[in-house]
Order: structure tokens, then C-alpha cells, then sequence
């Protein structure tokens, strides 16, 4: 195994938190046996791909500093039951099951075949661990057990299943990066009495649960808008946006929304690019959008942070620290 112990050192300093069930379980599972792909980037604390489709999605399992939060927030105890929804390769879904312990169980579900077989072919000897096909996110699984305690999402939805919500019990929760593609929160749905009571945790940014959702393709209105709003945010708190710019991209917003919902993305459909209702909204607002356009596509596409990097090590400490 490649510097684990130097990374969990890196990731503490950089801020995250790691107790000490979870430092044993980064320690003792290998990040190699859930995927072919190569795994050096997740020594600088970066995601590493597990599986691309056909059309070209790729999954990863999440970088360091992130497995490690979802870890911490999950306040897991030895026996309990834990649902996943998302494969993330089936490295989460070890470390979590190392945590529990043996008389604990996680049941792993993912919407792509080709990802639970993944799954299950990298935790034959895991005991406490299952792995199922979901028809849908939408859907609960036949004979699936009536009661969750723990639920813990790795891919981006909007809201969590009803299915879901619906059978936590009193004091369970779920933890899952809700909202769009474009803007997303770390959010901890717990339920007390008869309410679901969430608490958001800070942004995150994750791939889409169904693999099907990352495929590469056209970008739609909605899409643009939601990525517009998040910009248009940005250039506020940061300063960057003047009154006539903010309204002009805000009316970009309005009149994207307003386009219909059966809309082709441009390129489909047949109708010519340039004739296309969205790219038409988007050269009528070029006066206003131009200037910021070098900014907005840094935001839309931003450089995360990676706490776990070598780089965050303080100059100043013993060399030792490097070593394993």
C-alpha cells in the first residue's frame, strides 16, 4: 500500500476530522482492490476512477478528504445496519463494514448492474457487505428489510427517494449531497417524531447516483440556468458582477426557464445551431455575458480543494513525516 498513513496525517492537518475507527479502517483496506484503474491520485487526495461505460461515464470513488467526512458525519457504532446508495466501487461500503464490525451489515444499491457486479466481485470475502440492482432510484427494492437506521447517499440527487424517508426510524438519518448538477450540499436528514429535519454540512460536488445521468451529452436550458444562478451567486459574494450584468444574466436565467421542457438540447432535433431557441437567448444577452465569460466557465468547471495533497504538509516538520 502506497503512503496511506502520510495522507491521514496530511488530511488531519488540512482539517478533517478522522477518528480513530475511521484512521484503522483507511489503514487496513486497500484502495487497489476496488479498482484496475491507477491509483496514485489518491494519494494526493483526488478521485479515482473505478468504471466507465460505454458512452463514456466515468464513476469514481471519491477523493480522501471526502470519504473521510462522509465517515464522520455517518457517527457510525459497531452493529449497525447501513444502506448505500451508490457503489463508489465498494471501497466506502469495505470501510464502512470494517467500522461495524461483524455483527453490523451494509446493503450497498446502485442503479447499474455493471457497478454492483463491480461491487460484488471486489468483496467476495466480505460477509456483512450485499450488493443489489436498483429497477430505479425511485423504487425500493423487493423485499428489502422494512426499517433504516443509517442511509449514507455518494452520488448527487435532488431530494432522497420517499421510500426512504419514509421507513427511517426515530433518530435515523440519511446523509446525501442534494441539489443539481451545478450546486449541491452536503445535507443530514434526520428524522425526529413525525419531521424530517435537515442540516446542511457545506458544499460538495458529486457525480449523479445513476451512472446513466453522467453520460456525456447535449447541456439543456435548465441545466445552463442552474449553472448561470450558481455563477451569478459567485461573481455577487466575490464582487465581480456589476448591477447591469447581474440583470441581464438573471434575465438570461428567467427567459432559459421559460423556454419549453420538450425543448431538444442544441445539436438535437434537427433544427440548425444557430436557429436553436437557447443559443439564439444566449447571443441576445452577449453584450453582458461576454466580459464575464472566463469567470463563469472557471466556476462552472472549479479546481477543489484537496486537503490530503502533499503539499498542505507544514514545511517546517520533521521529514519523518513523510515516511510510512
Amino acid at each position: 500500500m502506497t503512503d496511506i498513513a502520510g495522507l491521514l496525517r496530511r488530511l488531519e492537518k488540512g482539517g478533517i476530522p478522522i477518528s480513530q475507527a475511521i484512521k484503522e479502517a483507511m489503514m487496513s483496506v486497500d484502495i487497489e482492490d476496488f479498482t484496475d484503474y491507477d491509483t496514485e491520485v489518491f494519494y494526493v487526495d483526488r478521485p479515482v476512477p473505478f468504471m466507465e461505460t460505454e458512452q463514456g461515464a466515468i464513476k469514481t470513488i471519491s477523493a480522501p478528504h471526502m470519504v473521510a467526512t462522509l465517515l464522520h458525519h455517518m457517527e457510525l457504532k459497531a452493529g449497525e445496519e447501513v444502506v448505500i446508495l451508490g457503489a463508489k466501487g465498494g471501497y466506502i461500503a469495505a470501510l464502512v463494514a470494517r467500522i461495524l464490525g461483524s455483527e453490523g451489515a451494509v446493503r450497498v444499491l446502485d442503479p447499474s448492474m455493471d457497478a454492483v457486479l463491480h461491487v460484488r466481485s471486489r468483496l467476495t470475502h466480505w460477509p456483512t457487505v450485499e450488493a443489489r440492482e436498483l429497477e430505479s432510484v425511485d423504487v425500493a427494492p423487493v423485499a428489502f428489510p422494512g426499517e433504516i437506521h443509517r442511509v449514507l447517499i455518494t452520488g448527487q440527487l435532488t431530494a432522497p427517494p420517499t421510500w426512504m424517508t419514509e421507513r427511517l426510524v426515530e433518530g435515523g438519518f440519511i446523509l446525501a449531497p442534494i441539489g443539481t448538477k451545478a450546486s449541491q450540499q452536503l445535507v443530514k436528514i434526520e428524522r425526529q417524531g413525525e419531521e424530517l429535519m435537515p442540516t446542511e454540512l457545506g458544499p460538495v460536488a458529486f457525480g449523479p447516483v445513476d451512472v446513466r445521468n453522467a453520460e456525456p451529452g447535449p447541456m439543456n436550458a435548465d441545466e445552463l440556468a442552474d449553472l448561470l444562478e450558481l455563477a451569478i451567486q459567485t461573481c455577487e459574494d466575490l464582487e465581480l458582477i456589476e448591477d447591469e450584468e447581474r440583470y441581464a444574466l438573471e434575465d438570461l436565467v428567467v427567459n432559459l426557464r421559460n423556454l419549453p421542457d420538450d425543448l431538444p438540447p442544441p445539436g438535437e432535433g434537427g433544427l440548425p445551431m444557430e436557429q436553436h431557441p437557447m443559443i439564439q437567448l444566449m447571443w441576445q444577452a452577449a453584450p453582458s455575458f461576454f466580459r464575464l465569460w472566463p469567470m463563469l466557465q472557471t466556476m462552472i468547471h472549479p479546481n477543489l480543494a484537496q486537503p490530503g495533497a502533499p503539499d498542505w504538509d507544514d514545511e517546517e516538520d520533521d521529514s519523518s513525516d513523510f515516511q510510512p
